[in-house]
Protein backbone atom coordinates (compact mmCIF):
# COMPACT_ATOMS: atom_id res chain seq x y z
CA UNK A 1 0.00 0.00 0.00
CA UNK A 2 3.04 2.41 0.91
CA UNK A 3 4.51 1.50 -2.67
CA UNK A 4 1.37 2.83 -4.28
CA UNK A 5 0.83 6.06 -2.65
CA UNK A 6 4.76 6.70 -3.03
CA UNK A 7 4.04 6.07 -6.90
CA UNK A 8 1.08 8.23 -6.96
CA UNK A 9 3.06 11.16 -5.24
CA UNK A 10 6.10 10.97 -7.59
CA UNK A 11 3.62 10.51 -10.56
CA UNK A 12 1.80 13.78 -9.09
CA UNK A 13 5.14 15.37 -8.82
CA UNK A 14 6.27 14.33 -12.37
CA UNK A 15 2.97 15.35 -14.01
CA UNK A 16 3.55 18.92 -11.66
CA UNK A 17 6.90 19.45 -13.22
CA UNK A 18 5.74 19.02 -16.87
CA UNK A 19 3.40 21.82 -16.93
CA UNK A 20 4.58 24.91 -18.76
CA UNK A 21 5.68 27.96 -16.18
CA UNK A 22 2.79 29.95 -15.92
CA UNK A 23 2.55 33.08 -17.65
CA UNK A 24 2.20 36.32 -15.62
CA UNK A 25 -1.55 36.48 -15.15
CA UNK A 26 -3.38 40.08 -15.33
CA UNK A 27 -5.01 41.05 -11.88
CA UNK A 28 -8.68 40.91 -11.26
CA UNK A 29 -9.15 43.73 -9.02
CA UNK A 30 -8.29 47.22 -9.04
CA UNK A 31 -6.55 46.89 -5.57
CA UNK A 32 -4.81 43.55 -6.73
CA UNK A 33 -4.10 46.15 -9.87
CA UNK A 34 -2.47 48.21 -7.36
CA UNK A 35 -0.65 45.98 -5.32
CA UNK A 36 0.78 43.92 -7.89
CA UNK A 37 1.76 46.36 -10.22
CA UNK A 38 5.91 46.90 -10.98
CA UNK A 39 8.32 48.29 -12.88
CA UNK A 40 9.11 46.08 -16.17
CA UNK A 41 12.61 47.12 -17.94
CA UNK A 42 12.64 44.01 -20.53
CA UNK A 43 9.98 43.32 -23.07
CA UNK A 44 9.44 40.77 -25.96
CA UNK A 45 9.47 43.01 -28.76
CA UNK A 46 6.22 42.32 -29.87
CA UNK A 47 4.19 45.13 -31.05
CA UNK A 48 0.86 46.38 -28.43
CA UNK A 49 -2.51 46.99 -30.43
CA UNK A 50 -3.73 50.19 -30.80
CA UNK A 51 -6.99 49.16 -28.98
CA UNK A 52 -5.00 48.29 -25.79
CA UNK A 53 -2.62 51.53 -26.29
CA UNK A 54 -6.05 53.94 -26.35
CA UNK A 55 -7.60 52.10 -23.71
CA UNK A 56 -4.64 52.68 -21.51
CA UNK A 57 -4.45 56.60 -22.87
CA UNK A 58 -8.71 56.64 -21.66
CA UNK A 59 -6.88 55.72 -18.23
CA UNK A 60 -4.21 58.33 -18.27
CA UNK A 61 -7.20 61.23 -19.14
CA UNK A 62 -9.47 59.86 -16.11
CA UNK A 63 -7.15 61.08 -13.34
CA UNK A 64 -8.08 63.93 -11.93
CA UNK A 65 -6.82 67.01 -12.32
CA UNK A 66 -6.79 70.63 -10.58
CA UNK A 67 -9.63 72.89 -11.58
CA UNK A 68 -10.07 70.37 -14.21
CA UNK A 69 -7.75 71.78 -16.64
CA UNK A 70 -6.58 68.34 -18.33
CA UNK A 71 -3.24 69.57 -18.87
CA UNK A 72 -2.16 66.43 -20.20
CA UNK A 73 -0.71 65.39 -23.82
CA UNK A 74 0.70 61.94 -25.03
CA UNK A 75 2.79 61.68 -27.72
CA UNK A 76 2.67 57.44 -28.48
CA UNK A 77 5.56 56.25 -30.22
CA UNK A 78 5.14 52.91 -32.00
CA UNK A 79 7.60 52.60 -34.92
CA UNK A 80 10.04 50.62 -34.09
CA UNK A 81 12.88 52.59 -35.93
CA UNK A 82 11.52 55.92 -34.50
CA UNK A 83 12.01 54.47 -30.65
CA UNK A 84 15.70 53.59 -31.80
CA UNK A 85 16.23 56.95 -33.02
CA UNK A 86 14.87 58.73 -29.96
CA UNK A 87 15.06 56.57 -26.90
CA UNK A 88 17.82 54.75 -27.86
CA UNK A 89 20.51 56.50 -27.14
CA UNK A 90 20.15 56.80 -23.23
CA UNK A 91 20.51 54.98 -20.12
CA UNK A 92 19.80 51.01 -20.30
CA UNK A 93 18.26 51.87 -23.91
CA UNK A 94 16.90 48.41 -23.69
CA UNK A 95 14.00 49.53 -21.53
CA UNK A 96 12.76 51.35 -24.84
CA UNK A 97 14.26 49.75 -27.72
CA UNK A 98 12.55 46.09 -26.46
CA UNK A 99 8.95 47.54 -26.01
CA UNK A 100 6.34 47.75 -28.30
CA UNK A 101 5.14 51.36 -27.83
CA UNK A 102 6.44 54.19 -25.78
CA UNK A 103 4.32 56.72 -24.26
CA UNK A 104 5.77 60.55 -23.57
CA UNK A 105 3.51 61.97 -21.06
CA UNK A 106 3.55 66.11 -21.31
CA UNK A 107 1.97 68.39 -19.83
CA UNK A 108 0.56 72.15 -20.64
CA UNK A 109 2.70 74.40 -18.35
CA UNK A 110 0.18 77.54 -19.21
CA UNK A 111 -3.45 77.87 -19.49
CA UNK A 112 -6.13 80.14 -21.11
CA UNK A 113 -7.87 81.45 -17.84
CA UNK A 114 -9.86 84.69 -16.77
CA UNK A 115 -8.10 86.72 -14.37
CA UNK A 116 -9.15 86.10 -10.62
CA UNK A 117 -12.33 87.80 -9.45
CA UNK A 118 -12.73 89.09 -13.16
CA UNK A 119 -16.01 86.89 -14.59
CA UNK A 120 -16.19 89.92 -17.55
CA UNK A 121 -12.44 89.91 -18.49
CA UNK A 122 -11.09 88.23 -21.25
CA UNK A 123 -9.04 85.07 -20.59
CA UNK A 124 -5.72 85.69 -20.21
CA UNK A 125 -1.94 83.28 -20.93
CA UNK A 126 -1.29 82.13 -17.18
CA UNK A 127 0.88 80.10 -15.39
CA UNK A 128 -0.25 76.05 -14.40
CA UNK A 129 1.22 75.86 -11.50
CA UNK A 130 -0.13 72.17 -10.98
CA UNK A 131 0.40 70.55 -14.80
CA UNK A 132 3.08 68.50 -13.44
CA UNK A 133 1.24 66.85 -10.76
CA UNK A 134 -1.65 66.58 -12.98
CA UNK A 135 -0.12 64.74 -14.90
CA UNK A 136 1.68 62.65 -12.72
CA UNK A 137 -1.62 60.95 -11.69
CA UNK A 138 -2.23 60.35 -15.53
CA UNK A 139 0.89 58.87 -15.81
CA UNK A 140 0.30 56.73 -12.51
CA UNK A 141 -3.23 55.89 -14.26
CA UNK A 142 -1.06 54.49 -17.29
CA UNK A 143 0.83 52.29 -15.49
CA UNK A 144 -1.93 50.85 -13.90
CA UNK A 145 -4.27 50.51 -16.75
CA UNK A 146 -0.69 48.47 -18.64
CA UNK A 147 -0.58 46.08 -15.96
CA UNK A 148 -4.57 45.14 -15.47
CA UNK A 149 -3.98 44.58 -19.86
CA UNK A 150 -1.51 41.94 -18.73
CA UNK A 151 1.08 44.09 -20.05
CA UNK A 152 3.93 45.91 -18.44
CA UNK A 153 5.42 49.31 -18.30
CA UNK A 154 8.10 51.46 -16.32
CA UNK A 155 8.02 55.30 -15.42
CA UNK A 156 11.51 57.01 -16.49
CA UNK A 157 12.42 60.04 -15.66
CA UNK A 158 11.89 63.52 -17.90
CA UNK A 159 10.77 66.50 -15.86
CA UNK A 160 12.43 68.76 -14.91
CA UNK A 161 15.77 67.42 -15.96
CA UNK A 162 16.20 69.72 -19.20
CA UNK A 163 19.29 67.84 -20.15
CA UNK A 164 16.58 64.78 -20.36
CA UNK A 165 13.85 66.32 -21.69
CA UNK A 166 15.18 69.03 -24.45
CA UNK A 167 16.61 66.17 -27.14
CA UNK A 168 12.80 64.18 -26.92
CA UNK A 169 11.24 67.31 -26.83
CA UNK A 170 13.02 68.26 -30.34
CA UNK A 171 13.02 65.02 -31.80
CA UNK A 172 9.28 64.38 -31.68
CA UNK A 173 8.33 68.43 -32.35
CA UNK A 174 6.60 69.03 -28.59
CA UNK A 175 5.62 72.64 -28.26
CA UNK A 176 7.96 74.94 -26.18
CA UNK A 177 5.01 75.21 -23.69
CA UNK A 178 4.59 71.58 -23.33
CA UNK A 179 6.79 69.76 -21.58
CA UNK A 180 7.37 66.28 -21.03
CA UNK A 181 6.99 65.22 -17.62
CA UNK A 182 8.00 61.49 -17.75
CA UNK A 183 8.70 58.44 -20.36
CA UNK A 184 6.86 54.83 -20.41
CA UNK A 185 7.93 52.21 -22.66
CA UNK A 186 5.08 49.69 -22.33
CA UNK A 187 4.61 46.18 -24.01
CA UNK A 188 4.49 42.77 -23.61
CA UNK A 189 6.70 41.34 -20.70
CA UNK A 190 9.81 39.43 -20.62
CA UNK A 191 10.38 39.52 -16.93
CA UNK A 192 8.33 39.03 -14.30
CA UNK A 193 9.69 40.48 -10.91
CA UNK A 194 7.63 39.95 -7.43
CA UNK A 195 5.93 43.49 -6.58
CA UNK A 196 8.35 45.29 -3.90
CA UNK A 197 6.57 45.29 -0.60
CA UNK A 198 6.02 48.75 0.12
CA UNK A 199 4.04 48.50 3.30
CA UNK A 200 5.83 50.74 6.50
CA UNK A 201 3.08 51.78 8.96
CA UNK A 202 6.22 53.76 10.45
CA UNK A 203 5.37 56.29 7.76
CA UNK A 204 1.89 57.17 8.93
CA UNK A 205 0.98 59.34 11.82
CA UNK A 206 -2.43 59.29 12.99
CA UNK A 207 -4.28 62.48 13.86
CA UNK A 208 -0.96 64.68 14.09
CA UNK A 209 2.46 63.79 13.64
Amino acid sequence: MKKLIIAAAMASLLAACAQPAQEPQAPSSALDVIMTRTSIRAFTGEPVPQEQLETILKAGMAAPSAINIQPWKFVVVTDQEKIKEVFGGGWRPEMFTTAGAVIVVCGETTVMRKPSGQPDAPEQEQPNIFWYEDCSAAAENILLAAHALGLGAVWTAGYPAEERIAPIQEALGIPEKVKPLCIIPVGVPAENPEPKDKWKPENIHWEKW
